[in-house]
């Protein structure tokens, strides 16, 4: 079953950007011949670590968002975790996340139409008011 990932790596500052390009070219090849799909590669740029991380004080961020199922995520780990460039990386399974925002996204459009109603037709409710004062004055 194929679910979207968010794979974000930081690459050794030092490391030329064409080392970088080819290194984005081979786990990009990696997912491909897994049977994945890379959606997106997004190169952050250089930022500061927020701590010392193999003595370097800041990194190249690459972000890789992928279609793919589990055996396919475990070599990309596997591959990022054995090459040297590459001093941290995450992978986050995101399939979920969107689920939960397109619900909050439904939910909150049906408040706005539900909202919109009664400021609309403030009139109805006050014709049932007038029936019940009726019965109870021929009671």
């Amino acid at each position: 079953m194929s679910r979207l990932y968010e794979v974000m790596f930081i690459v050794r500052p030092d490391a030329a950007e064409e080392d970088v390009d080819k290194l984005i070219a081979g786990f990009s090849t990696s997912v491909t011949n897994g049977g994945g799909v890379v959606k997106s590669v997004e190169k952050m740029g250089r930022r500061k670590l927020a701590y010392l991380v193999r003595k370097f004080n800041d990194g190249n961020y690459i972000l890789l968002t992928i279609e793919a199922n589990g055996a396919v995520v475990l070599e990309l780990e596997r591959r990022l975790r054995v090459s040297e460039p590459v001093i941290k990386f995450i992978t986050v399974r995101i399939d979920e996340e969107e689920k939960r925002l397109a619900k909050v996204k439904a939910l909150r459009g049906t408040r706005r139409k539900l909202s919109a109603e009664p400021a609309a037709a403030p009139a109805a409710p006050a014709a049932p008011a007038e029936a019940s004062e009726a019965v109870q004055a021929s009671a």
